[in-house]
């Protein structure tokens, strides 16, 4: 049987299509089957790791699974009785401790074994359980049907790459057929992001990936001359970043293009970034479902136990702390490495700052000017920052710098 890695060329994309054929037609005449769209993802994820390469994933996979389902079946169970903040913490923390001890073996602190509990997919399988779990902490969530967490655990076009989906959201979409006019609407739009996600990833990302490459080999000729800097170091941090995004973007239009077809409207995940006129807006641009992930169940979650207890009273300085513990999370999530705990740390000084230059504007709004020049001058500011960022993101630095 062939091995199949999601999107990744257009052979995936004819043997998905033609396997989602009867579940199309179901979901047109009004009913969705259940059964199909089960068998169908459990196929294209067997499909993934079905080689020796990747067969170990699979199994870590398995594992994975049941481990979450465990998880999350006996807190149901024990949420409709009591709500003590210890067990969702200890819940919690056993939901991310496969992923934070593959992390911790990626980056050798633990025995390299560790990370044979690692797969495709893991990062977003463990955001779409501790969001589950939250969600029955907050009480959205009363029961625990087995099959359903399954599919939203499990949900294939969205397995490796996310988007981040949410229980709640899901379950509504899953549970029962969309209108014919509604499934139309989803077909049309499945197409033009389809189409759109080639143009994307399969030409822009693969010429801007082409030119990150060259770029990195001028600016590593000049690291062999024992240059600590170099002005190649300017086209790596562009073409990285334009590589990024189209690559990424791309991938998340493939995804949500499958998700339309199968008649579940995933949330999105871009929405012109390049265009933000500050940090705030980018991220609100950016890697949206986790964007909004983090700031629904780490920093607003963060803030409001700091205000309940008092334990600091000024909001903007608990809001400054909370920005840069968020960040810090996420760069920690992407890898135990210097340049993703960097990054993290210089998004969440600029999400402060930004608050900050807010609140300065508010008291000397007649003295600084708000006109198309300065929002124009805000946008150019704000993709050079987040070029400057990506440059430490890719790691690239890392090898430039220690690595020559």
């Amino acid at each position: 049987m062939p091995n199949l890695q999601p999107y990744a060329d257009p052979n995936y994309f004819v043997y998905l299509l033609l396997a989602l054929v009867p579940l199309a037609i179901g979901l047109y005449f009004g009913k969705r089957f259940v059964a199909y769209e089960i068998l169908v993802s459990l196929a294209f994820i067997f499909l993934i790791f079905d080689d020796k390469t990747h067969a170990g994933q699979g199994v870590a996979l398995i594992i994975y699974s049941i481990w979450q389902f465990l998880l999350g079946w006996g807190y149901v169970r024990y949420r409709k009785e009591h709500n003590q903040s210890s067990v969702f913490y200890a819940v919690t923390a056993l939901s991310i401790l496969p992923i934070f001890l593959v992390r911790l073996s990626g980056a050798g602190i633990f025995h390299a074994q560790l990370s044979l509990l690692g797969f495709l997919g893991i990062s977003y399988l463990t955001f779409r359980s501790v969001g589950m779990i939250i969600e029955v902490r907050d009480g959205a969530i009363k029961d625990f049907h087995p099959v359903m967490f399954l599919r939203f655990m499990l949900f294939m076009p969205t397995l490796s790459s996310g988007p981040i989906d949410r229980y709640t959201r899901f379950a509504k979409d899953a549970a029962v057929a969309p209108a014919r006019e509604e499934y139309i609407d989803l077909l049309g739009d499945a197409t033009k992001k389809l189409f759109l996600g080639f143009f994307y990833k399969f030409i822009v990302a693969h010429y801007a990936e082409i030119a990150y490459n060259y770029f990195q080999g001028m600016a590593m000729s000049d690291a062999h001359h024992g240059m600590i800097l170099s002005w190649w170091l300017i086209p790596v941090a562009y073409s990285y970043g334009m590589y990024l995004f189209f690559d990424f973007a791309g991938y998340s239009l493939f995804a949500l293009s499958i998700s339309y077809v199968m008649g579940i409207r995933s949330p999105i995940n871009f929405n012109k970034p390049y265009a933000s006129k500050n940090i705030k807006e980018f991220w609100n641009r950016w890697h949206m479902s986790l964007s909004f992930w983090f700031r629904d169940f780490v920093f607003m979650r963060f803030v409001f136990l700091f205000l309940k207890h008092k334990w600091i009273k000024n909001r903007n300085t608990v809001s400054t702390i909370a920005y840069f513990v968020n960040m810090l999370v996420m760069g920690f999530w992407h890898g135990l490495t210097w340049y993703y705990i960097l990054y993290g740390f210089m998004h969440g000084a600029a999400l402060a700052g930004n608050d900050a230059w807010i609140r300065f504007k508010r008291k000397h709004k007649q003295v600084i000017p708000h006109n198309k020049f300065t929002e124009g001058f805000a946008v150019v500011l704000t993709f050079h920052f987040v070029m400057l960022t990506f440059l430490v993101f890719c790691g690239f630095l890392d090898t430039f710098w220690f690595h020559r």
